[in-house]
């Protein structure tokens, strides 16, 4: 039963996505803040569709630490669920994200739209500065910057492979870290299909403030990510 729950799932949540792209199109000629609505409107109806279909629900922790206006948000990154759950609880999220989906059609348009930020993984040196010179540019607009440090899907228990990336735009942006830790993974595998019953737990942590040495703020924010994904995981399974 589980199994025909989760393909209706997979099925509709792409059919949503679908639907988001066709029936918000005309935004794209909208002022971004009107599209960026429509994006948190998406997203929630997924996170909806999740919870009724597959009985995955989501509790949000501290939410006293998110913050209002421009900061640095590095997630723990174990399914695409929080690629897309974490948007609404920003109010102007600006997600780094891979180069090759800025390039799909229409999604691609969309992801422009939203001023998302590319990053190429395979340009080197150049890449990053192209990514700091746009995270900058977000910040300055008092939007949060949003930055998965492991830069990719992670298994839950995995050993934490943390690239460069958010700690090169936190010594360069001046703005504070919040870590995001969770437990997605249990209930929303990565490269599976299955969606299982439970509740999904996404905790924000205090504030790293700006300021600290690259050594120091390395260590805290992976200590911070990774104990409390730690915590999540065994109270989830």
């Amino acid at each position: 039963m589980q199994a025909f729950r989760s393909a209706l799932f997979n099925g509709l949540f792409y059919l949503n996505l679908i639907l988001f792209m066709l029936i918000f199109a005309p935004l794209l000629l909208a002022p971004r803040p009107a599209a960026i609505w429509s994006l948190k409107l998406w997203s929630m109806a997924s996170i909806r569709l999740l919870a009724v279909i597959a009985g995955t629900r989501l509790e949000v922790r501290g939410r006293e630490h998110i913050p209002k206006g421009a900061a640095l948000i590095a997630s723990k990154h174990q399914s695409l669920f929080e690629t897309f759950a974490v948007l609404p609880l920003l109010d102007d999220p600006a997600m780094i994200m891979k180069r090759e989906l800025m390039l799909i059609p229409l999604f691609g348009w969309f992801a422009h739209k939203f001023e998302m930020i590319p990053v190429d993984r395979g340009a080197g040196a150049g890449a990053l500065k192209r990514l700091i010179a746009r995270a900058r540019e977000a910040v300055a607009q008092g939007r949060q910057v949003l930055i998965f440090p492991e830069g990719t899907r992670r298994p839950p228990g995995a050993p934490p492979a943390y690239k460069p990336g958010a700690t090169a735009l936190y010594m360069n942006l001046g703005v504070p870290c919040v870590p995001l830790a969770l437990n997605s993974g249990v209930y929303w595998p990565r490269r599976k299909f299955m969606r299982y019953p439970g509740t999904i737990l996404m905790e924000f942590l205090p504030a790293i403030p700006a300021g600290l040495s690259k050594e120091v703020f390395a260590k805290r924010l992976q200590q911070a990510i990774e104990n409390k994904t730690d915590e999540l995981l065994a109270s989830g399974r």
